[in-house]
């Protein structure tokens, strides 16, 4: 990476090409980084500015050495200043210049590049996670959450630390050998070649090694991610693990993925860890070279002493920075491979395309309609079959059927969490998929069997969604939910920590807090998918008082298993196997003497 390289990052315009996931990770991330234009040449400048007062040094020792051997005859005496004193003056006051300059360029490159990778790493956290929840869900559920977490968190401070330190260092090598090299082709060219061979066999052994390394940074970035994922599985189903005594089962896994993560890595560092030991012995060809080779010429008289110094110094200062490279391009390749997974994630196609027409909530009557509609999982059988549903404005109708029926997919296909693969669903005349996503999805509310609560208080979990609502909007939707008055015993109410995914809840108290949430969100649609499945019968009969509550004036969905809570509905659709089978109200269907009719007779236990 040089400095043309790095300056790439500025190029481009605000609407740029998606690079193929071919194209080298280097190439995709500067394609990625154009924004950053104005840090990254102030960084690139201050670096170099830096370097080349670094540089100076050894310049001023030769002409020290010059001026107490040659004295009168010294070169700054040709200048007109004779008096050795004098130029030793000359000399203090240009040390102190350089000094300073280099002290204040060091501070500005390290502040500018640190800030860099902070800016960089922050915005690419930024869009990878925004690009992550625009994505559908059968992505997640095809993915690990440790492994998305390791790209979020781990792969990314990779490439923070590259830029924290690697960006800088290669810039610095380039500065180095560039001037040190043309300063000995006009010094001494006779000798200079002693100095120059051996860079490009260092060069050639730095790309060899950076392509041998890219593979096992790979296959580490790989291996640590799948360790994550085994963490974060784990940890969230710690009780299961403790409840089945499972604890050194689980040990073992965690040690197996950890061995893995460990060899690969051994076998990257195997590799790496040669690299310095190598090119120090290329180094020390040119450095010996021209220590004999310079000392005959200073013998002979063809250089000068100060020259000789000066080529000695130099010698060392152009070669063994490039010992460095070995560790610049360690965190090159790891930075490389954590690339490629977070761009690999940016560049993952988004299916679920946002419509164009807004829906503003408050005009929304709820009529839906269900035209046709056939789904089937990636790798399944069709789930749902050619289904045709009317639900009417304002309405509350349930959606019954055995296990497997089809009937929590068809709430992810109203929320367009999935795409329908077929046929329409139509909300007021108007098709879903044209309808603004996040206008849509505010249009319904959802409470699942299956409740999510955040880490934090009684009262974010029930605003959230709603998040400038009051305390006092808060309660009246809790006194709604009948759940104000168990928060109210909780040790800090409202402000109560309810952990994670609401651990310190009972299954009823999340479920109405859940409840509690929708109703101060307060939609035209509502949706309960299995509300009451997983709650004893006290808290269903309390559950089920809030809904009748909720329920009115607004169009219903209720997906039940169990039929007693539905046998108020106002239309009963019955599925099975994807197709809808039988619908009605509850005494129409038990007429009928067909599914609903079986069902029933089994949960309420006659024959």
């Amino acid at each position: 990476m040089s400095i043309s390289s790095l300056s790439k990052l500025s190029s481009g315009s605000e609407t740029r090409k998606r690079l193929p996931k071919s194209a080298p990770p280097l190439q995709r991330l500067l394609n990625y980084g154009h924004k950053y234009r104005p840090l990254i040449w102030q960084a690139i400048a201050c670096s170099v500015f830096n370097k080349i007062f670094d540089l100076a040094p050894p310049v001023l020792i030769g002409a020290a050495v010059d001026v107490v051997v040659q004295q009168q005859n010294s070169l700054i005496a040709k200048l007109g200043i004779t008096d050795v004193f004098s130029q030793l003056l000359i000399l203090v006051f240009f040390s102190l210049l350089i000094w300073g300059l280099e002290s204040i360029f060091q501070y500005a490159y390290e502040r500018l590049w640190r800030n860099l990778a902070q800016v960089i790493e922050h915005d690419l956290r930024l869009d990878a996670y925004e690009h992550l929840q625009s994505l559908e869900l059968a992505y997640f559920e095809d993915s690990s959450t440790g492994g998305l977490m390791s790209i979020l968190s781990d792969d990314i401070n990779q490439l923070e630390r590259f830029l924290d330190v690697g960006a800088n260092q290669l810039l610095q090598v380039s500065t180095t050998v560039l001037i040190i090299g043309s300063a000995f082709l006009i010094v001494a060219p006779n000798a200079a070649w002693m100095t120059i061979i051996p860079i490009p066999f260092i060069l050639w052994g730095s790309i060899a090694f950076q392509r041998l390394l890219a593979p096992r940074y790979a296959d580490v970035r790989e291996k640590v991610s799948l360790l994550n994922g085994q963490l974060a599985n784990n940890l969230t189903g710690i009780t299961t693990i403790k409840s089945f005594t499972a604890e050194a089962y689980e040990i073992s896994r965690i040690e197996a993925q950890s061995q893995a993560y460990r060899q690969s890595n051994r076998r990257a560092i195997a590799l790496s860890a040669a690299f310095t030991p190598l090119i120090r012995m290329v180094i020390l060809f040119g450095f010996t070279g021209i220590l004999l080779y310079g000392g005959m010429e200073a013998v002979a008289g063809n250089l000068s002493v100060g020259v000789y110094s000066v080529l000695v110094f130099m010698t060392q200062r152009l070669l063994w920075p490039l010992t460095a490279l070995g560790n610049t391009l360690d965190l090159y390749q790891r930075a490389m491979a954590s690339t490629t997974r977070v761009l690999n994630l940016l560049d993952t196609p988004i299916a679920m395309h946002q419509g164009e027409m807004p829906l503003p909530v408050a005009e929304v009557q709820g009529h839906l309609q269900l035209k046709e509609v056939s789904f089937a999982y990636q790798g399944r059988s069709q789930v749902i079959q050619n289904l045709s549903l009317d639900i009417p404005a304002g309405k509350t109708i349930a959606i019954v059927g055995a296990t497997g029926s089809g009937k929590s997919t068809l709430v992810k296909l109203l929320l367009r969490l999935y795409e329908v693969q077929s046929g329409e669903i139509i909300l007021d005349g108007i098709d879903i998929k044209q309808l603004q996503l996040q206008d849509l999805r505010r249009a319904i509310g959802l409470v699942s069997q299956d409740v999510f609560l955040f880490h934090g208080t009684v009262r974010e979990n029930i605003t959230y969604g709603s998040f400038d609502a009051s305390l006092e909007e808060a309660i009246a939707a809790a006194k709604i939910a009948e759940a104000h008055e168990f928060i109210s015993q909780l040790p800090q109410a409202y402000e109560t920590i309810v952990g994670e995914r609401g651990q310190k809840l009972s299954g009823g108290q999340q479920q109405r807090l859940a409840i509690a949430r929708v109703v101060l969100k307060n939609p035209p649609i509502l949706i309960l998918d299995e509300a009451t499945s997983a709650v004893d019968n006290e808290t269903e009969a309390a559950i089920q008082r809030s809904l009748e509550k909720i329920t009115a004036n607004r169009t219903t969905i209720a997906i039940a298993h169990r039929l007693s809570t539905v046998r108020n509905a106002d239309c009963i659709y019955v599925m099975e196997q994807g197709q809808l089978v039988e619908q009605g109200r509850h005494e129409q269907l038990l007429q009928q003497e067909g599914i609903y009719a079986m069902l029933w007779r089994v949960q309420s236990g006659l024959k």
